[in-house]
């Protein structure tokens, strides 16, 4: 074998690139205890250039997360506190009128950055949530008809309390479906509560995340090294298949009302061969498709109402569905 070939077939570039990215786990837990699945879960999106919905209840440090993510990869990140009153302009940016010169001239908004921090984003109105549709979509945003691209490389990630919270707006299937995952982050396990506050009680500031120790150990270079070994990794037709078996199904699920898109179907294929590259091969397996199933789906599907009063939930089905499609040898 070629010394400049990694056991995935890729060139050494990629395996570097791999590695600075696992070493994001370890970079990442000076700040954050026991969230590797998540931590995982925004470097696939990161590779597939999509963006994350992070759920779960306050103070369980979703926004540390992402602060921590952008610190390690060396990105330049901006946060948007989500309320009631935000105005679209407020995130997009807008017209200022120079009296100076007597024009107009555009003040660009908070998404312009490599990691948005879209925090409680369903805090805010249905009319402020979809002023982030273009700009997760087509990467730019139209201010007076001028579209005006965003950096790259980009991504949203949105934290959102559950929805049974008072005064949230849940948000749009739209809107949705353009988050490539959604990832929940439990409350932690009692010793990884304990850790955290031993870490507070030794004068840990999560404010402070250089002081915590966090160094960048990978960067945009890395990242689209990555990016490249990850579309050559191969997807045999029978895995294909095994992707489209999943969504169509969900679509005949008796207890739910909307089923997976193509675009969701599009997205499993994306994550599951981002994730097969981070495993250290260059080839898909089903067990790639599972692993990435829940985080994919779980937002891109509509339970009927009967059925979430019999408790049923997005996971459950989609966990049954993976249990009865065939899966290929």
């Amino acid at each position: 074998m070629d010394p400049t070939t990694d056991n995935a077939g890729n060139t050494g570039e990629a395996g570097s690139a791999r590695a600075s990215l696992e070493a994001l786990r370890a970079e990442i837990a000076k700040a954050v205890v026991g969230q590797d699945p998540a931590v995982t879960g925004l470097v696939v999106a990161l590779l597939c250039r999509g963006h994350v919905l992070l759920e779960g209840v306050p103070g369980v440090a979703k926004t540390l997360l992402v602060r921590s993510l952008a610190a390690a990869l060396e990105l330049d990140t901006k946060r948007v506190q989500f309320t009631p009153d935000l105005m679209p302009s407020d995130v997009t940016g807008s017209l200022v009128y120079d009296t100076r010169s007597s024009e107009f001239s555009f003040q660009p908004g908070p998404v312009f950055t490599n990691l948005l921090l879209a925090d409680e984003i369903n805090r805010t109105p249905p009319k402020t949530q979809s002023s982030l549709l273009e700009a997760m979509e087509e990467r730019q945003v139209t201010v007076d008809g001028t579209p005006r691209p965003l950096p790259e490389p980009f991504l949203v990630a949105a934290t959102q309390n559950p929805v049974e919270y008072e005064g949230t707006y849940p948000l749009p299937e739209a809107q949705l479906d353009r988050f490539l995952l959604k990832l929940t982050i439990p409350l932690p396990s009692r010793q990884d509560e304990i850790d955290v506050l031993t870490r507070h009680a030794s004068g840990f500031n999560p404010r402070d995340l250089h002081a915590a120790g966090v160094r960048p150990v990978a960067g945009p270079a890395e990242l689209e090294a990555a990016r490249v070994a990850v579309a050559k990794t191969h997807v045999d037709r029978e895995i294909t298949a095994y992707v489209v078996d999943i969504c169509r199904a969900t679509r005949e699920s008796p207890s739910l009302t909307l089923g997976v898109s193509p675009r969701g179907a599009t997205a499993l294929l994306a994550t599951s061969r981002a994730w097969a590259w981070l495993t250290g091969r260059d080839y898909v397996t089903p067990d790639d498709v599972k692993a990435l199933a829940l985080p994919t789906l779980r937002h891109r599907v509509q339970l009927r109402p009967e059925a979430e009063m019999e408790g049923v939930t997005a996971d459950s089905v989609i966990n049954a569905i993976l249990a009865h499609v065939p899966v290929p040898r």
